[in-house]
Order: structure tokens, then C-alpha cells, then sequence
């Protein structure tokens, strides 16, 4: 698995943890469509998180069709989202750092052509 797949599959399990811990009740097709990704990979996330013991499945309680389940996150599935979280914002911070020194270079370019063009 290449970084980018690695960082792909992190960032989706980030948030379907974060998804179905505001929502434990959603259904693998409500989480598919909040996820933007297909049933089939939401089932796949899913199954990766339940075998990690970060999400555990449950029947509803008193459910006459006992066809529908909530996904409710494990005490190390909240520790690990909390870790995961943390981690996915230091990687923004240092890309948005990386983003304000490349825009800071690019003005100090243009900058002396703009005003020897008169503009």
C-alpha cells in the first residue's frame, strides 16, 4: 500500500469513526453517502474497524426487524479517533505552513515584475 492509499484509508477511517460517533444508528448506506464512497468500501471500512476492536456492532434493542444495527465506538476506537484526529490536524498545520511560505515566495516573484511592468 503506497502512503497516499495509506493516508486515503486513514483519512476515510477517521471519518467514519467521527460520523458514527455522532450517529451510531446510521446505516452502511447513510454512511456511505456522508463518506462520499461506495457501499462496498464502506462495508470494507467497517469490517477493518470492527476486526481493530474500534467499533463494536449491536442489534437494536426492541427492534421488530432485527435487521438493523448501531456501530458504536470501543473505548480504544474513541481513543484511536482522538489520536487520529491529532495527527490529521498536525498534517494540515504543516500544509498549510508549506502553503503560506510557497504563496510568500511567489509574491516576492511577481512582486518586482508587477512594478516594472507599471502595474
Amino acid at each position: 500500500m503506497t502512503n497516499t492509499t495509506a493516508s486515503l484509508d486513514e483519512a476515510l477511517a477517521l471519518r467514519a469513526l467521527q460520523a458514527l460517533e455522532t450517529d451510531p444508528n446510521l446505516s452502511q448506506r447513510a454512511l456511505a453517502r456522508e463518506l462520499g464512497v461506495s457501499l462496498g468500501k464502506t462495508n470494507y471500512c467497517l469490517r477493518a474497524l470492527m476486526d481493530k476492536g474500534l467499533v463494536k456492532l449491536q442489534n437494536f434493542q426492541h427492534n421488530p426487524r432485527k435487521m438493523r444495527y448501531a456501530y458504536l465506538l470501543t473505548p480504544q476506537g474513541i481513543e484511536e479517533k482522538t489520536r487520529m484526529t491529532w495527527q490529521f490536524l498536525r498534517r494540515k498545520e504543516a500544509e498549510y505552513e508549506a502553503l503560506q511560505a510557497e504563496i510568500a515566495e511567489l509574491r516576492r516573484r511577481v512582486t518586482p515584475d508587477a512594478q516594472a511592468q507599471g502595474r
